[in-house]
């Protein structure tokens, strides 16, 4: 049986670089910040605690790990002595667990599943400790690894204390260190902070392990999984491999991307195979996109959820709350938000939908709006199944639409219409003859006296 698991993750450095109000940790990335990223790895282990290292200086982050992890999930360390200092802080939360703690950092997003999970059982096999590491062609300003003959950690040494040979090796430390909770804790009461910066360094461990009778084991992953963000250039580093890893993963899931560098993923976005995503769209958190769809160029869809066999743009936009069922047309420069609408209904071009549920089959000519807001409250409109809303219709909620009914073109409808029935709210058109000779000929003899 496999031992149990807990997360310690360190969100406490200050992040003067990124030159924001928001703390760095809390910039996301493909649409989440980086904490829930590092805290979602962390669950996805199936970790039963789960601590946030913050510092003083953050009550915003504090507020936002508490939301997630809980208060007593939240340690602070005050003040800021370094990475061994940081999950010191995190032992009195940890009280009385007994399994094994991997440390992560809120500034790297990206780090894979696949490396935590064989960091943890390469650990519960040899015994020890395990790192994350990786090989970079240019490994200037990482801790390097040093190994023995049998390729077993013997320490980590930063790149200010590290001698020219040192600094000549290419495997590197992403921090990441998986271990014995007692035994780490133990550890890190005898680092001590000899070194370039003044610091207590978590990499001490490694050397102090050793000397203790224990080896440490390494799990090589990739540079672009361990890119720490510490910069807003840095920031889109990491969302660039992010969205490099999404377009991949949603082409070998059987989703046709015609121009991938142009389609921009949430990390939690839903795509079914047989998909076509033309270029130039993006898709905000929240979106599910079933089989069959295509998603035409230029649309904005954040927070919706699309049915098999839809076809949505060019040029559309899909806001929070916008459920569409199967084969659900919506054309170019065409708004929902917060909408339903039924199999195989329609809204081919330039319309907005906001607050409403149209039926099956039913038909939006172009111009047709929900006026759902009055300045104070929103309204609903319902149209029913089969239903033909004539072109440039103002639709005034709350108000209903019967199954199969008309709507004339033009019109403002404030009242309900029933089944089957027209609805015309238009003023009678009144012709005057010779108005439009008269109006010429005044404007144009007014123009030829000045």
């Amino acid at each position: 049986m496999s031992r149990a698991r807990a997360a310690v993750i360190l969100a406490a450095g200050q992040g003067t670089r990124m030159k924001s109000d928001l703390p760095k940790v809390l910039h996301p990335v493909g649409g989440r910040p980086m904490l829930d990223w590092a805290i979602a790895s962390a669950r996805g282990l199936g970790a039963e605690r789960v601590i946030v290292v913050t510092g003083s200086h953050s009550p915003q982050v504090r507020a936002h790990a508490a939301s997630i992890v809980g208060e007593s999930s939240v340690a602070i360390q005050d003040p800021p002595l370094g990475t061994a200092h940081a999950v010191r802080a995190a032992e009195q939360a940890l009280a009385g667990f007994d399994g094994d703690v991997v440390v992560l950092y809120a500034d790297a997003p990206l780090v894979k599943s696949e490396s935590l999970a064989a960091m943890f059982a390469l650990r519960e096999a040899k015994g020890g400790m395990a790192v994350l590491g990786f090989t970079a062609p240019n490994p200037f300003g990482y801790g390097r690894l040093i190994t023995d003959a049998e390729g077993r950690l013997q320490r980590i040494v930063e790149e200010k204390d590290a001698t020219p040979e040192e600094r000549a090796i290419n495997l590197c430390n992403s921090g990441v260190l998986c271990a014995d909770a007692k035994a780490l804790f133990q550890l890190l009461s005898m680092v001590k902070n000899e070194n370039a910066k003044g610091e207590y360094y978590l990499t001490d461990v490694v050397g102090l392990g050793r000397s203790a009778g224990f080896f440490t084991h390494i799990v090589e992953g990739d540079e672009t999984e361990v890119l720490g963000v510490n910069s807003r250039v840095e920031l889109s580093e990491a969302e660039a491999a992010f969205q490099r890893r999404r377009r991949r993963a949603a082409m070998e899931s059987g989703v046709t991307l015609i121009d991938p560098n142009t389609v921009f993923f949430s990390h939690d976005t839903e795509i079914a195979n047989d998909v076509v995503i033309e270029p130039s769209v993006y898709f905000g958190p929240g979106v599910k996109i079933g089989k069959g769809a295509r998603i035409k160029a230029f649309c904005h869809i954040e927070g919706a959820e699309i049915g098999e066999g839809a076809q949505i743009g060019p040029s559309a936009r899909l806001r929070p709350g916008t459920k569409l069922g199967a084969q659900v047309k919506i054309g170019n420069f065409v708004e929902i938000k917060n909408a339903t609408f039924g199999p195989k209904a329609q809204a081919s071009h330039l319309t907005y939908v906001g607050d409403a549920d149209v039926g099956a089959r039913a038909n939006l000519g172009c111009g047709t709006i929900t006026c759902n807001y009055d300045g104070f409250d929103k309204y609903r409109t319902t149209i029913g199944e089969d239903a033909f809303i004539g072109s440039d219709t103002a639709l005034v909620a709350p108000v209903t639409i019967g199954k199969g009914a008309y709507t004339g073109t033009g019109s403002v409808i404030t009242k309900d219409v029933p089944d089957g029935a027209l609805g015309v709210g238009r003023s009678r058109q009144v012709n005057i003859d010779g108005w439009a000779d008269k109006n010429r000929a005044k404007k144009q003899k007014a123009k030829d006296t000045k």
